[in-house]
């Protein structure tokens, strides 16, 4: 029998999810990129983070463009 989540729920600790910001970061093997004040939905109690579609293709683009300029760390904002 699957258990119903609520929306607002934590599916991990049941605790309230609200809008909020993350930081995001990727290990390239080569070096890392960290992108802070990511949109997400974040949980008030675990912390776990849930970041929207499109938020994610954003960060896909800053990650592969760090990826070519082959930087050891690459630090940067997000900018809606």
């Amino acid at each position: 029998m699957a258990v119903k989540v609520s929306p607002d729920k934590c599916p991990l600790c049941g605790g309230s999810k609200k809008a909020g910001k993350t930081t995001f970061t990727v290990d390239l093997g080569f070096g890392v990129v960290v992108v802070r004040d990511v949109p997400a939905t974040v949980c008030s109690q675990c912390g776990s983070d849930w970041i929207e579609d499109p938020i994610a293709a954003k960060l896909e683009e800053i990650v592969n463009d760090a990826r070519q300029k082959h930087h050891m760390v690459e630090v940067t904002t997000l900018s809606a």
